[in-house]
């Protein structure tokens, strides 16, 4: 894909391909038999659907960060280089049927089943026809199955488990997923929800997105154990890792978890390594950059789940000039999106509709 020098992290903007990582991205994919297998029945269009929405993501945040520069909004929360955390596991799910609440930084999760996406740049505009109706950047729909995150870190992890009992109690089979950050994985309500689920063997997935960093404090700083593997069998429950630099791997692992769930062998905690390639938010860049070695951006900087995926693409036969014009498609779409919500950016929400839906008649 192009880089950005104004917006993409640096270690992205001269990116190539490093041949023993393109090569590891294909064993890891192929390693598992079942997730072999899984990956295997993927038609042609489906794998470029998947880069179609690694690119949304990428271009989505990159939008939002054009913004900040211009001075539209003052900061936004962004997930570069976590992309394939969220589009993997998204595309496992049916969005007619299964449930995602995904944290800000899983925003790409919000496209993927269904929302406009200019109503993903109109919640950080706040107009009145944003999806919050002006009053909170945290969106979702319910309509499409997205529920908002909030604020207060880990509360998603109830929420989620409160969809799946409502399947359980209405005999309506579904599967609710969230993310957990290795900073949530701290918060009282979040192991509340996680032991309820498994007492319950609720259909819930729960991906620990282990991004090496809470807010500004490292992961060695705040958790003891090297990893979070060992947090399935603490619960009682199934659960497996997969490379959350890998969509491919990302895809078939939670597929696998949604399986088991729709069989009444729920939940599944899945464990997601990966890196945040910035700071908490735009505004804190600089600090992001004091927090970890330079060689620890180089090194996941090269892993780049875009650029990994673009090169497996090509070794299966897709041809560079058909890359670039799913890229010029989807550049189009983002820039389409932005556009839209600034046309309605002067639409401000009254300040009577404070009261609207907060309480029961």
């Amino acid at each position: 894909m192009k880089r950005y020098p104004a917006f993409d992290p640096p270690e992205y903007l001269n990116w190539t391909p490093d041949p023993a990582l393109v090569r590891q991205f294909k064993e890891t994919a192929g390693s598992d038999p079942a997730r072999a297998k899984i990956i295997a029945a993927l038609s042609g269009d489906q794998l470029v659907d998947l880069y179609r929405r690694l690119l949304r993501a990428r271009l989505h945040d990159i939008g939002l960060k054009r913004w900040v520069r211009q001075g539209v909004i003052s900061k936004a929360w962004l997930g570069t280089g976590e992309e394939a955390t969220t589009v993997g596991p998204v595309f496992a799910l049916d969005p007619k049927r299964d449930y995602a609440a995904p944290m800000i930084r899983n925003a790409s999760a919000c496209c993927d089943m269904g929302m406009p996406l200019s109503d993903m740049f109109r919640g950080y505009l706040g107009t009145a026809n944003s999806p919050s109706r002006g009053r909170d950047l945290h969106i979702g729909a319910p309509e499409h199955h997205v529920i908002s995150p909030v604020s207060p870190v880990g509360t998603m992890v109830p929420i989620c488990l409160g969809i799946a009992l409502y399947g359980q109690i209405t005999r309506r089979p579904l599967v609710a997923m969230t993310w957990i950050g290795d900073g949530s994985a701290k918060v009282g309500v979040a192991h509340e929800g996680l032991n309820f689920a498994a007492v319950r063997k609720a259909p819930v997935i729960f991906i620990i997105q282990n991004n090496q960093v809470a807010l500004g404090t490292r992961l060695d700083q705040h958790h003891l154990a090297p990893d979070f593997n060992e947090w399935p069998d603490a619960y009682g429950v199934e659960g497996w890792s997969f490379d959350g630099n890998n969509v491919l791997d990302a895809y078939a692992a939670t597929r696998q978890a949604v399986d088991r769930c729709l069989a009444g062998e729920g939940p599944v905690i899945l464990i997601a390594e990966t890196f945040r390639m910035g700071g908490h938010a735009t505004h804190d860049e600089r600090e992001a950059r004091e927090t970890f070695p330079a060689e620890l951006f180089q090194t996941w900087g090269k892993r780049d789940p875009i650029g990994l995926y673009e090169e497996y693409l090509k070794g299966l036969g897709v041809k560079t000039e058909q890359l670039a014009a799913i890229e010029a498609e989807v550049e189009a779409e983002v820039d389409k999106a932005a556009l839209d919500a600034l046309a309605d950016r002067e639409k401000l929400p009254k300040p009577e509709s404070a009261l609207d839906g907060v309480y029961a008649d």
